[in-house]
């Protein structure tokens, strides 16, 4: 949603680099383009008055002129005034002394209000709740079976006495619901309210004899990130009308331009909690300013995304899967392989998962053209081998490689390559799992002269040293070489030397089993 918003801040942040000192006039004009940029993204000109304001009044000052690199303080303050307009700090969920928790959804009709209901329902429940999901949306069609089936996907309770369908009292269902939540022990009730197409007199006064009848612990304002200004209109109608304690923003994976999510906090003063950024349950998840003016700025997510790994990955199989490969790479297996890929796919979509690496803004187009599918032929061709081959790939030769393709569906060189990509994963992980570093990086732990060992004089002066074009003086270099070779000194792997021809790098025999027969 915020791409654009980001491209342009990006072009803007890249005419500052190369500077040593920023004129005033520099920072007129980047302020200018920020200003531009954030109108663009439709963020309400109040805030982004306010904004720029912030700025530019930091940025004329010492905490720019004086520092080392101006453009990148600058690029900090941006960061630092973005996260205040998304809210500031996190604003977490405040549950009541006595359950149960009563948790209130309002906002208008296809604002997303019954599937973020599951959503929060399955979060909740993540987080060690026994929630209860109300159905209080009588007046739209269906509402009422929806909210159940979403419920029995995000495997928690639903409370609906009430067919719905313009049938039944949503008030009564409220009360009710809290009494039936002390009786089967649910400490979190989350209310879907019914909305209108609009803000009317009838919408706000339902709205509010619910409120009055459960007695809230929080109000949630669900709004439609993608409806433009109406987002800041319809916030601030319902802060008037209704109230409501925190905003949770829906549809953020939408193309739209998304700049109305950017300024309902700083317009309501109250701050965004949670955003769903997909259809799936799980693309759901509370909403933290830092990080979100990070992902805007183009620095990625990374604190969200090892979140998301350590929700995914088992604690024990990761132990065990160290334990593997600290014994040799022959240990490591491509069932193991197969296992990993899909843990990683569990995670959610590649794509998104690339997108909150740093420095990936750079490759938004790469990212959207990635076919996710390729994870799934993968697994197609891991699955058409046989458990030996599987165990051992070095068994795979041509007409192995044949039937596989056959039996996945695939071409025969999609077998080659997925084996030769094993191999140097394999190669690669147990490097790294025995504390070796990665491969062909000199210097590091494990490689070349191993971990903190002092390097030689004679390595040193061989560091970088082309091998002469006179054929005597290139005989006698080689001669040296084997000499120190047979004393010990050099080796390919793990000696204090580095070889110094293609004759004498010699791989370690586990390393020689994993090469397919010539």
């Amino acid at each position: 949603m915020f791409d654009t918003l980001s491209d342009r801040l990006a072009a803007t942040f890249k005419n500052l680099r190369g500077k040593g000192r920023l004129s005033e006039a520099d920072i007129d004009a980047t302020a200018r383009e920020i200003r531009i940029a954030l109108l663009e993204a439709d963020v309400a000109l109040p805030v982004v008055r306010a904004f720029i304001k912030q700025v530019k009044e930091r940025a004329v000052g010492s905490e720019v002129s004086q520092a080392l690199n101006p453009a990148q303080q600058v690029i900090k303050i941006v960061n630092e005034e973005l996260v205040g307009i998304l809210g500031g700090e996190t604003r977490r969920l405040r549950y009541a002394k006595n359950p149960p928790t009563v948790i209130m959804l309002a906002g208008l009709q296809g604002s997303g209000k019954t599937t973020l209901a599951g959503k929060l329902g399955r979060w909740l429940k993540q987080q060690g709740h026994a929630p209860l999901l109300v159905a209080c949306d009588l007046q739209r069609p269906n509402a009422v079976n929806q909210l159940s089936v979403v419920a029995e996907r995000a495997g928690v309770a639903v409370f609906a006495p009430e067919p719905g369908n313009g049938v039944g009292d949503p008030v009564k269902v409220a009360e009710d619901s809290v009494v039936h939540a002390r009786d089967k022990h649910h400490d979190v009730i989350v209310v879907d309210t019914a909305g209108r197409l609009g803000i009317d007199e009838e919408l706000m006064r339902q709205a509010a004899d619910i409120r009055d009848a459960v007695s809230p612990d929080e109000i949630l304002f669900v709004v439609d990130a993608m409806i433009g200004q109406d987002a800041v209109t319809t916030a601030e109608a319902f802060r008037d009308g209704v109230g409501f304690d925190g905003v949770v923003l829906s549809k953020l994976d939408g193309d739209a331009r998304g700049g109305a999510a950017l300024s309902v906090a700083q317009v309501t003063g109250k701050q965004i909690m949670f955003a769903s950024n997909g259809e799936k349950l799980d693309d759901f998840d509370a909403f933290h300013p830092d990080r979100m003016a990070s992902r805007i700025l183009g620095m990625g997510d990374v604190l969200t995304l090892i979140e998301k790994a350590e929700q995914t990955f088992d604690q024990q199989e990761a132990e065990k899967m160290a334990a593997k490969l600290q014994k040799g790479p022959k240990e490591f297996t491509l069932d193991d392989f197969l296992a990993q890929m899909e843990q990683v796919r569990k995670m959610g979509s590649i794509s998104k998962l690339l997108g909150m690496m740093p420095g990936m803004g750079q490759m938004k187009e790469q990212i959207n053209d990635l076919d996710e599918r390729e994870v799934d032929r993968t697994a197609a061709i891991i699955k058409s081998m046989t458990p030996g081959e599987r165990a051992e790939p070095t068994l795979i030769n041509g007409s192995r490689r044949a039937r596989i393709a056959r039996g996945s569906g695939v071409e025969v060189s999609a077998v080659k390559n997925l084996v030769e990509r094993f191999f140097e994963a394999r190669k690669m992980m147990s490097r790294m799992a025995q504390g070796g570093g990665m491969p062909g990086m000199p210097g590091m732990p494990g490689m070349g002269g191993g971990a903190g060992k002092k390097k030689p004089k004679q390595q040193k002066k061989a560091k970088g040293k082309r091998q002469s074009g006179n054929p005597m003086k290139r005989k006698q270099e080689e001669q040296a070489a084997a000499q120190r070779k047979a004393a010990g000194q050099g080796g390919a792997f793990g000696g204090a030397g580095a070889a110094q021809s293609p004759e004498d790098f010699e791989l370690p025999q586990e390393f020689k089993d994993m090469l397919p027969p010539k």
